[in-house]
């Protein structure tokens, strides 16, 4: 038997799809306009503004983007290395943290939870932390310099905290019953539930470590060893410097790439870690149909 739907949940059904389909359409519009402004002439945009579709094609800004190839295939692995790495182990740590501080039976960790706390109320400074790194660290010119500084963070901390604080204790102290140890319930039964937990504050930790060039800016001297947001970083100070430097000593139609080498560096930089997300979006699900109650 065919049930049949009732007109106000298809009227529903209909505004609701329409008006998040608007809704995508203009997330998507900004990020439309910077791949197509990449893809743009300059003289055009200087004349006329960024469009949609542009009149003039140009491949200028990826060229200057791309005219060290090297550097920027280096550029890529030590982002990728970093994020992978900070990611992976940043969550170990952040989550073993936040388990530990979620027990009950932990005596001190009232104590702990505040300790964290008051680090996001006060800071040493940016001199001390400099010192600290360089001086008695000796993480200059290293690729610790960019993995270690964000790899724990007092906010996910917490996060993590509370989320596992959700899990009920009945699951552990079962486990307990069979013989099961603490670092055999943080690993087999708190980290399969804390799956969404995790998944978000994996997310914000690789956003974190691709989108940082502040650290690179501080630590790194080496060019080989630039991620790639300082490196767009640096290409994008040149093509100022060059527009500063040849303006009123070339023809007047000549612009050299500097409005469409932002837009082509944004796309070369936020392009691949854009697909990271259906990725932890999958995870989101599992992660609820595991924490799941079975009937």
């Amino acid at each position: 038997m065919k049930i049949k739907t009732e007109k106000s949940t298809i009227v529903f059904n209909v505004i609701g799809y329409g008006i998040i389909s608007l809704l995508t359409l203009l997330c998507l519009l900004p990020f439309l306009l910077i791949v197509s402004g990449s893809f743009t002439s300059e003289n055009e945009i200087l004349a006329e503004g960024f469009k949609l579709i542009p009149d003039q094609f140009s491949f200028d800004a990826y060229t200057t983007v791309f005219s060290n190839p090297d550097q920027i295939i280096d550029g890529y692995r030590v982002t990728i290395l970093i994020t992978l790495a900070g990611s992976i182990l940043g969550l170990f740590l952040t989550s073993m943290a936040g388990f530990v501080l979620s027990r009950s039976s932990f005596k001190y960790r009232d104590q702990l939870s505040f300790f964290i706390y008051f680090t996001t109320l006060f800071s040493g400074g940016l001199i001390p932390w400099y010192i600290l790194i360089v001086n008695n660290l000796g993480l200059k010119d290293s690729y610790m310099a960019l993995l270690l500084p964000p790899l724990l963070s007092a906010w996910n901390i917490i996060l993590m905290k509370n989320f596992m604080k959700s899990i009920p204790e009945s699951i552990t102290e079962s486990a307990k019953i069979d013989g099961a140890g603490e670092f055999t319930i943080y690993l087999k039964l708190i980290l399969p539930l804390s799956t969404p937990g995790l998944a978000t504050i994996g997310l914000f930790m690789a956003l974190g470590y691709w989108n940082d060039w502040f650290l690179a800016n501080l630590f790194i001297t080496s060019e080989h060893m630039y991620p790639l947001q300082f490196l767009l970083y640096k290409i994008l100070a040149s093509a100022a410097v060059l527009k500063t430097s040849v303006a009123g000593n070339l023809s007047p139609d000549f612009q050299p790439p500097a409005e469409t080498l932002k837009m082509a560096a944004a796309v070369v930089a936020t392009g691949p870690i854009i697909f990271l997300y259906p990725f932890v979006q999958r995870f989101f699900v599992k992660g609820l149909t595991i924490g799941a109650v079975k009937g």
